[in-house]
């Protein structure tokens, strides 16, 4: 029989309740009554579908000044080493800039490939519709905290891109809720 090692750690199951959802029987009375009433215990609510921040002791101290500078430093300096092998190539470096126009156009292809409306030839579509919803969120989300700080080239681009996804995000969800159609009346193809 093999001898037990000890690791230097215990795992513990802090769940509170069971697959069935009924209270565990080894959680103690005041965690039980605090959860049942969605409350942690020491009053904090857990019921809230918002994430709660770490606490202030296990979110890491930020880069200093000197690190953050050093970091930006390297970073041009690859990006200049990149766009100099771009320009060999015969192509423009500005083709790599990030503007604003492509950073939505990103998030639009990425909404469409979760939607399943876009995939690599040869491939299948991959329907992610909590991705695809996060997505048009978060443009929204993007739309609304930009508003008044956009030209009105960018800020038409925002709202067409919105407006189309949306559209598609309905069109989607819709076409899934249906049950298939049958194709009663139409003779099979043999």
């Amino acid at each position: 029989m093999a001898e037990k090692k000890d690791t230097g750690f215990t795992v513990t199951d802090r769940r509170l309740f069971t697959a069935e959802g009924d209270l565990r029987r080894d959680v103690d009375e005041e965690q039980g009554k605090a959860a049942a009433a969605g409350q942690e215990v020491g009053g904090k609510e857990s019921g809230s579908s918002a994430p709660t921040a770490p606490a202030a002791e296990d979110v890491p101290a930020p880069p200093t000044a000197a690190e953050q500078q050093a970091q930006k430093d390297a970073y041009q300096k690859s990006s200049k080493d990149l766009d100099s092998r771009v320009e060999l190539g015969g192509h423009s470096s500005t083709q790599l800039e990030m503007t604003f126009e492509r950073f939505i156009a990103s998030l639009y292809m990425s909404a469409m490939l979760q939607l399943g409306l876009m995939h690599e030839e040869g491939s299948q579509p991959n329907i992610d519709l909590i991705g695809a919803r996060q997505t048009i969120d978060t443009l929204g989300l993007l739309a609304e905290k930009t508003k008044g700080n956009l030209n009105s080239r960018e800020e038409n681009f925002l709202q067409n891109s919105l407006y189309e996804l949306r559209m598609a995000y309905v069109e989607v969800t819709n076409s899934l809720a249906r049950p298939p159609q049958t194709s009663q009346g139409i003779p099979k193809a043999r």
